[in-house]
């Protein structure tokens, strides 16, 4: 066992070439490997990722150096626009563990969702890219309060991104988990100390994160290679809805010809969160349905087979953190800790049974939240799931041969729902 624990303390060497070039057609895209000095057994050396996504894989990092791309009259983003790709020794305010592709694939897919939310503090903690926790705040320690709680045990070991400056009351609230990373556009002074005690943590300045909007509206190419060493290419996704105006109206035609339509429409706090959870399903992996509450999201079920089963992943999800929750508040505990304790005779009896009859009580803290899902419901049930838990809102693309009849199912419960136009599938 300890000879495979030391597996993740090793940084590896790579045989990737220092460039690579890119020809599409006649235009040349040129990138740069990535590469940072530091430590290691006390000698100064330069060396690149630490290792893939598993111990064992030899990976590295490009950066795009020269080149414009355009296709069919789409403009690429181009060189000289790097976030998490021209990281450098200034921007490594603290190695920490030297950082692995997960690391960065994690900060990557937080910027790609953070860059249409607005400019207020907003924090996204990521595990296995996908985010456990977003939340708008109003300020940056009461931003991070909200999305470590979505989600308080998948939190230990995360990746932590946040869009504005991290200061000392932010920092202190995260030095009492254990993270990966923290990735923020800057940090005062204090903020840094307060890392300093965590040797492990990598803090990250990243360049222009304070300015990600302005990547809402860009392109990137999307590489997957294929396991016979094909590969398939796409251009990256953009998210149409910018505010509550680009909503549609959830309508459609049912079997006799008429035109069914949802009775009611969304409240100015239920537009807020149904904007806020459309623009959280930029960054999580397909089927998802997520639920969201105050802009904080309440529970994510990511990468379900089928529209319904995320949803009740989801449920199941809120319950379980609605329980977490109500036990750190009373003992300080995650509730499988409570359990144990009892079990131990070190709690009282019945001391996990009030927990979680409470979160029951409180429906995993899902009354009057909004439910976004990344691709229309083929059938009622998943609107019926979603219902029954006390939501109020929805939010999906649309389209689906079903939709009079999920129109109709919405109208039963008397929920308010809008179409997107497009579906946010990430894979």
């Amino acid at each position: 066992m300890a000879e495979f624990k030391s597996v993740y303390k090793t940084v590896m060497d790579d045989h990737f070439p220092d460039d690579l070039t890119i020809s599409f057609g006649k235009q040349r895209l040129v990138y740069r490997k990535r590469s940072w000095v530091m430590d290691d057994k006390g000698e100064r050396v330069r060396k690149g990722l630490r290792y893939g996504e598993n111990p064992g894989q030899e990976a590295a990092l490009y950066e795009l150096v020269s080149g414009n791309l355009s296709l069919g009259g789409c403009e690429f983003i181009g060189p000289g626009k790097g976030l998490v790709s021209c990281l450098s020794e200034e921007g490594m305010l603290q190695f920490g563990k030297h950082p692995g592709k997960i690391n960065l694939t994690d900060i990557d897919s937080a910027l790609a969702a953070m860059r249409y939310l607005d400019a207020r503090p907003a924090v996204f903690v990521m595990k296995h890219n996908n985010p456990s926790g977003v939340a708008h705040g109003a300020s940056a320690a009461d931003a991070y309060a909200k999305a470590n709680a979505a989600d308080r045990l998948a939190a230990f070991g995360g990746v932590v991104v946040m869009n504005v400056k991290v200061d000392r009351e932010a920092a202190q609230a995260m030095a009492e988990n254990y993270l990966e990373v923290v990735a923020a556009p800057d940090y005062d002074g204090a903020a840094l100390e307060i890392f300093a005690k965590k040797k492990n943590l990598r803090v990250i300045r990243i360049d222009r994160l304070d300015r990600i909007r302005d990547y809402a509206p860009l392109r990137f190419v999307d590489f997957k290679s294929l396991m016979d060493g094909g590969l398939v290419l796409q251009q990256s996704p953009l998210n149409r809805i910018n505010s509550a105006a680009d909503f549609l109206p959830a309508e459609a035609k049912a079997g006799d010809g008429s035109v069914i339509a949802v009775l009611r429409k969304p409240t100015e706090k239920e537009n807020a969160d149904l904007l806020f959870a459309w623009r959280v399903e930029q960054a999580v992996t397909s089927n998802s349905v997520l639920f969201v509450k105050n802009e904080a999201t309440v529970a994510i079920g990511a990468g379900g087979q089928d529209r319904v089963g995320a949803a009740e992943i989801a449920v199941f999800k809120a319950y379980k953190k609605k329980a977490d929750n109500l036990a750190h508040a009373k003992h300080g505990l995650l509730f499988f800790e409570v359990e144990l304790r009892e079990k131990a005779g070190i709690l009282p009896i019945g001391s996990a049974e009030t927990i979680r009859n409470e979160a029951a009580d409180l429906k995993g803290g899902l009354i009057g939240a909004s439910a976004a899902s990344d691709a229309f419901f083929p059938k009622r049930d998943g609107v019926d799931v979603i219902a029954r838990e006390g939501m109020t809102a929805v939010i999906q693309p649309g389209g689906s041969l079903a939709d009079a009849k999920i129109i109709e199912a919405a109208n039963e419960y008397g929920l308010a729902m809008v179409f997107t136009g497009q579906r946010a599938f990430r894979h």
